[in-house]
């Protein structure tokens, strides 16, 4: 799919076509067939590998530049379900009149419009701009992991379930994913600080005053973003181990409190079978046999669950 939008500086919109295409214009294409970026290719004058290059789902971020031309590669987050996140390429190539977004799938990184601080005529603020929003956005993402594995966590306090346990890999796996998409996408931000120092790269990207402070604030928010998986990283990683080593001990304690029962028990079945032999035995005449019997077995088996109670096995 193909959108083509263009701002203005009285804050206006306009949407374009390939055959309308002004200078100044932000190309999106999301999930593009190979007609449309071949289409896209030539209108705007962009290599065609540049366009292609975040449609691979195991693309990593980095930034390669070419005559006239930048791609910026970065990982986005998104959303698979309550308890499961991931990260997936998205392109951003820069020319020296438009700017071209591509990735596998719309995603909430892309700022909306109408928006009057998001203007396609200046590339180099709106590049910085999608690389704080996506900081934003993993930000986002990981109070929403803290806040579940919190709920889960309680749950767990309460209850030993498989279900909880599942969710809880789930969001490991996630901040697996986060943590390496943050760490290339903090190597491509410095990469573009470098880049923006490059005099010959002035044509293509135009850093003003103010975008020096915007690009400072991209840096700081993956920065805390990434410090932020790695903590949540290890007390997750944490978490885990913990409730194994819980619900191994749960098992331990029950299987300690089974075979404390199965000593118990085993005491009047070893005196039933004693006076159940076919041989004269004591008490095997005498009126009050049975109960007497019983009750040697009773006081046997009780001062056996006394003695395991004492030893904290019952």
């Amino acid at each position: 799919m193909i959108s083509i939008l263009k701002s203005f500086p009285d804050r206006t919109v306009r949407e374009l076509s390939l055959e309308t295409l002004e200078p100044g214009a932000w190309i999106n294409l999301a999930a593009p067939s190979k007609e449309e970026i071949a289409a896209v290719s030539v209108a705007a004058k962009a290599p065609a590998d540049f366009l292609a290059a975040a449609l691979d789902p195991e693309e990593t971020s980095r930034i390669e530049s070419d005559e006239g031309y930048v791609l910026v590669v970065i990982n986005v987050p998104k959303v698979e379900g309550n308890f499961r996140f991931d990260a997936i390429p998205m392109g951003i190539i820069i020319t020296t009149e438009y700017i071209i977004t591509v990735c596998l799938e719309n995603n909430d990184v892309l700022p909306p419009f109408p928006a009057a601080s998001a203007a396609t005529f200046k590339r180099t603020r709106f590049l910085f701009q999608v690389l704080f929003r996506a900081a934003t956005l993993f930000l986002k993402y990981l109070v929403q992991i803290d806040r579940r594995s919190n709920t889960i966590e309680s749950n767990l306090r309460k209850s030993m379930k498989n279900e909880e346990l599942f969710q809880l890999l789930d969001l490991e796996k996630s901040l697996t994913y986060f943590t390496s998409a943050l760490r290339s996408n903090r190597s491509v931000v410095d990469k573009i600080i470098r880049l923006c120092a490059n005099a010959q790269m002035h044509e293509v990207i135009k850093v003003r005053e103010e975008d020096e402070d915007l690009l400072e604030d991209v840096k700081i928010e993956y920065d805390q973003a990434y410090e932020m998986v790695q903590m949540y990283s290890n007390i997750l990683s944490g978490m885990m181990d913990a409730f194994a080593s819980i619900i191994s001990n749960n098992l331990n304690m029950v299987m300690k409190f089974l075979a404390s029962i199965t000593i118990i028990l085993a005491i009047p079945t070893v005196v039933a079978s004693f006076w159940g032999m076919n041989v004269t035995l004591p008490f095997g005449m005498h009126p009050l046999g049975f109960w007497t019997v019983s009750g040697i077995s009773a006081l046997l088996a009780g001062g056996a669950a006394f003695l395991l109670w004492k030893k904290h096995m019952l």
